[in-house]
């Protein structure tokens, strides 16, 4: 990445919702831009730590980039309260784990004359503690220039996956939803590292590890708000019980 002396100060990234993720986000973004962050409880010394500022949510909507970082839950008051402060040309992302619903709710609400493009990190503090360098982003283009912000991550060192929203969530139903259930289920069983192991348990342990102290919220977008979850995670369950069952 490039160092402060490369931030254009006319040139702000507003982040809407400074949880841990939007924290994460203003990590990697500080040395290119200035970041503008806000959030109903804001922490003005995590937000300092993390290279940014904290503003009103008008200051925040006024960037020429905003991003939403916000959980899929309240993304339509969001961007309900957001769209009348847009200026023209402004480019609008969310960070979400779902894609379908928030696209549909970005494209209905939002002004005509703003950018809108719908990513998903595929990663999260824990998997970015290393850094971000290789690690994938699913870019969904709904309106506007289609690959500015697939140029920009591509800069960082992610790993660009360029998707539609329904092809997304479709994919994510299982490479998220069955491994954020699989891995709850380790946390509500107790399963712990013990003096003997195998690579496949270390490697299981590894990913329950990563999303064990997720908030409540990123559970519920990748297991219950995706519209293709449900079937796959039936068929999962399905399957558990069937092994009950004389062969």
């Amino acid at each position: 990445m490039s160092d402060a002396s490369h931030k254009s100060p006319d040139f702000p990234v507003g982040i809407i919702g400074f949880g841990a993720f939007g924290q994460l986000i203003a990590e990697h973004l500080r040395t290119h831009f200035p970041i503008l962050a806000f959030d109903t409880a804001p922490d003005a010394a995590r937000a300092e730590a993390a290279g940014a500022r904290i503003v009103s949510f008008e200051a925040a909507a006024g960037c020429p980039v905003v991003i939403l970082a916000v959980p899929v839950a309240h993304m339509r008051s969001v961007v309900r309260d957001l769209a009348p402060l847009l200026k023209p040309g402004t480019l609008v992302l969310d960070v979400g784990s779902v894609k379908v619903e928030p696209a549909r709710i970005m494209e209905d609400l939002l002004p005509a004359d703003v950018e809108i493009v719908a990513t998903h990190p595929l990663f999260g503090p824990q998997s970015a503690r290393g850094g971000i360098r290789g690690l994938q982003i699913a870019i969904c283009p709904l309106r506007g220039r289609r690959f500015r912000a697939a140029a920009f991550c591509r800069k960082l060192g992610l790993d660009v996956v360029m998707t539609t929203p329904d092809e997304h969530d479709r994919d994510a139903a299982q490479i998220q939803g069955l491994t954020h259930l699989v891995a709850s289920l380790f946390v509500k069983m107790g399963v712990q590292r013990t003096g003997m192991t195998t690579r496949s348990f270390d490697m299981m342990m590894s990913a329950v590890d990563m999303v064990r102290h997720d908030a409540p919220e990123v559970f519920d977008a990748i297991v219950r708000a995706n519209p293709y979850a449900a079937d796959v995670l039936q068929r999962f369950k399905s399957l558990v019980i069937a092994l009950d069952e004389p062969t």
